[in-house]
This record gives C-alpha cells, structure tokens and sequence, in this order.
C-alpha cells in the first residue's frame, strides 16, 4: 500500500519592516485555508516566516534585535496559527527566530518545527551551517548577518516519526552541505522540510550571480537522489527590503525529479501527492547501505578542509 501525503511549499513573497505579526499570521493562515480547500496534509512555511530576514541590514540594539525572536512558541501572536491548523486538521512546518533561555543564559537560534494535524509541536531543528559574517560591511548592498544574530544549531540533525513517515528538517544554506541530507538518510529520514532566503547576489563572489538558480535546484536535487527522499523547498522570494532573493520553491521526488515548482515570486502553494513508499526504490536498491564503505570516509569527520 502506497503511504500518500499531499504537501504544499507554502512560498511568500516579500515582508516588509512596516508589517506587524498578526498581519503576517494572517497570511500564513491564508495560505493554510487554500492549502485545506485543496486537500493539502502539511504546508511547508519558509526560513524565519514571522518577519522580514532581518539579518540583511546591520542592527545595533539588542532589544531591537530581540523583536525579531519567538521567546515561546505557540505565543501570545502565533497561537492563532497552531489553533487554525489544529481546527482545520492540517500540519506544517514553520521556520522562526528561536529566543532560547538555557538557565542564566539567552541564546539565539534561526530555528524550524514541525506540527502535527492536532496542533502539538512533535520536532525542532535549529541551523548548522549559518553564512555569512558577523561585522558590519558598509560598501556591500546588503549584510549577510546570521552569525551575529544566531549561533550554529546544537540539535544535530535529528528525524521525527511524523504524518506516517520519518521527516527531517533543513534551513536554507544546510541544503548546500551533502554531509546534512546525509546525516538524515542515515537515519531512515523520508521526508525533509526546508525554507529559504536566499539572496540573488553574492557581494562576494558577483561571479555566481548568473547560476543562483541552478545552484539552489542542483543542491535539492542530489540530496533528494543520493539519499533516496523527499525534499520539499520553500521560499521567501521577490525583493525584500531592497534585497532580490530567489524564488524557486519546489517538491523534489527521491528520484532527483522535481515534480512541482513554484511560478510566480509571491505567495503561492507549490502541491504534490507525495508517496513516501518511492523512497524504498533509492533506499534499497539504488543505494543499499550495505554497499557504504565507512571505513574510508573517516576523513569527512578528521577534516574540514582547506581554507
């Protein structure tokens, strides 16, 4: 018996600085409400999906900062949301800026979960492979702040039995790190979950402008093969606050198929009926994980490699 799952990349287009949180709520349950009326289980919302990705403009004050930070969640704000799916008897994934206290400590992390048709959290992934820098860059036309604003995440990269299958998570920059699909599949993951925002210019490197695109969907792609899963990729697309990010959202079958993808650079449900028995073919037959030689691959944890 096929094990089917109908997810929807629940793409948004920009937020502004001016929009407050129950308006973006308001929009994310929008979107839930479409995904419900066209039989959606679980909507996939993108990377920090409460506010503007506020690590691309230099921030000074830390309560200003902060603003940007769930200390709780569900909270006052984004109750509303968990109550509207669990009525409506539909999941999601949802990225947010994590306000964590750790005893005396407060610790900051760009943090995903996932919630079950009845409302409850059921998993939390927090970032590894945070880009970026941590000072301020005056002549570059925007910042790429996460390592100011967040430290790398400290859960690994765990995988959740959720809606019927084993599902993992991923946050934008980790898609480009084969080491992090594979850290999935080696637990049986089935399903990863990921949002974005993602830049169309690299101040950097101008040079890999031209190839944005490519590079996001070829990183989907291979993970989604070589590990024999699911991904399912969510943006924050259009032009942000006077950054261009790209759109792309799009569902990639364990075959390396991208079977949806989005169309526009706004709000947009990208749909597919995914049936998590496919990753059995890839799992087994394509890559038996008895054909895995470990004991040469100990290099990929001795060395990080060259600078």
């Amino acid at each position: 018996m096929p094990r089917l799952l109908t997810i929807a990349a629940a793409q948004m287009g920009p937020i502004t600085r001016s929009e407050t949180r129950p308006q973006v709520i308001e929009r994310l349950i929008g979107l839930l409400r479409q995904a419900k009326q066209r039989d959606c289980d679980l909507v996939v919302f993108t990377e920090c999906a409460l506010t503007p990705f506020f690590p691309h403009w230099w921030i000074a004050n830390q309560a200003e900062i902060d603003a940007y930070f769930e200390a709780t969640l569900p909270g006052p704000e984004t109750q509303r949301l968990f109550d509207e799916a669990a009525r409506l008897r539909i999941g999601f994934c949802l990225g947010y800026a994590e306000l964590h206290h750790d005893g005396e400590r407060t610790r900051r992390f760009n943090s995903a979960v996932i919630v079950e048709r009845d409302g409850r959290i059921v998993g939390r992934y927090r970032k590894i492979h945070l880009p970026g820098h941590a000072d301020q860059r005056p002549s570059n036309p925007f910042q790429n702040l996460e390592k100011r604003y967040f430290e790398p995440g400290n859960l690994g990269f765990p995988v959740f039995e959720a809606f019927g299958g084993k599902v993992g998570m991923l946050i934008c920059n980790d898609r480009r790190w084969p080491e992090s699909y594979r850290c999935l599949g080696l637990q049986g993951c089935e399903l990863v979950l990921l949002g974005y925002n993602t830049p169309r210019h690299f101040p950097e490197y101008p040079e890999t402008d031209r190839l944005a695109d490519f590079h996001h969907q070829l990183s989907l792609q291979a993970g989604a093969y070589q590990n024999g899963m699911w991904v399912v990729a969510t943006a924050k697309a259009g032009v942000e606050e006077g950054v261009e990010q790209i759109g792309g959202s799009m569902i990639v079958a364990p075959s390396g198929e991208v079977v949806a993808q989005a169309t526009t650079l706004g709000d947009e449900l990208v749909i597919h009926r995914c049936d998590l028995d496919l990753c059995r073919t890839y799992k087994e037959g394509v890559f038996p994980a008895r054909n895995r030689r470990v004991e040469h691959y100990e290099l990929l944890t001795q060395s990080r490699g060259h600078e």
